[in-house]
């Protein structure tokens, strides 16, 4: 498999098997990801790999909290805080692909909210990744953090792994730097589902619809 096959073949997935992924495997994929630019070489990421246990501990008690109606703060502001086209139309067709995939209804929020719950368990993959940098860092990180969260799922597809990037798991900064020991200021950015596609699983076949190149390039010439 090449690196364009890679890119073209990964997408997010909501349903695992129940098949375990090592230490090995992850610090593999890893190993890959370091190699990722960033400005100045600064390498700003940090990464907690959990799985069994701890990461069973983790999704409790932000599932916990969030049926509860706790909320928190967000270390920032993943999305715009007013929504304009063309990026409310993309959002709403993608979360209406989600929920008819899983046959939930507009007017089932008991099935939304479990759902969404999913999101602080990792989907029930085997491991969960949670994404941090220390405070110091500024926005420019933000971008290499990317690039390094693109080079991670990538070489997951290559090694025959699927991965779903989530921003729900930093909703709750406040549980999750103490569960884990994390600095005060460590700035959690997001989180990761990773192990065994379950292929069968109906939630896993749709596929979020891409803009063509010449709807956002502009050459000048």
């Amino acid at each position: 498999m090449n690196a364009s096959e890679a890119i073209k073949q990964r997408h997010s997935v909501r349903r695992f098997l129940e098949k375990t992924v090592s230490h090995d495997q992850v610090r593999e994929l890893l190993d890959i990801a370091r190699h990722a630019p960033s400005g100045a070489n600064t390498q700003p990421w940090q990464v907690a790999v959990l799985s069994g246990a701890r990461k069973q501990a983790l999704a409790e008690q932000i599932v916990d909290a969030f049926d509860t109606g706790q909320t928190d703060t967000p270390d920032y502001e993943y999305y715009p805080t007013v929504w304009q086209e063309p990026y409310l139309s993309r959002r709403r067709a993608c979360g209406l692909q989600l929920y008819q995939s899983l046959g939930i209804t507009r007017q089932d929020k008991t099935a939304q909210k479990a759902q969404w719950a999913a999101n602080y368990r990792a989907f029930d993959a085997p491991v969960m990744l949670i994404f941090w940098m220390e405070g110091i860092m500024q926005t420019g990180s933000f971008m290499d953090f990317g690039m390094f969260l693109q080079s991670l799922m990538i070489s997951a597809v290559e090694a025959g792994l699927a991965s779903c990037p989530q921003a729900a798991l930093a909703e709750y900064p406040n549980i999750i730097r103490p569960a884990l020991d994390l600095p005060e200021d460590a700035l959690i950015l997001c989180g990761m589902a990773l192990g065994y596609e379950d292929t069968t699983a109906p939630v896993n076949q749709y596929r979020t619809a891409r803009e063509a190149v010449d709807t956002f390039t502009h050459f000048y010439d």
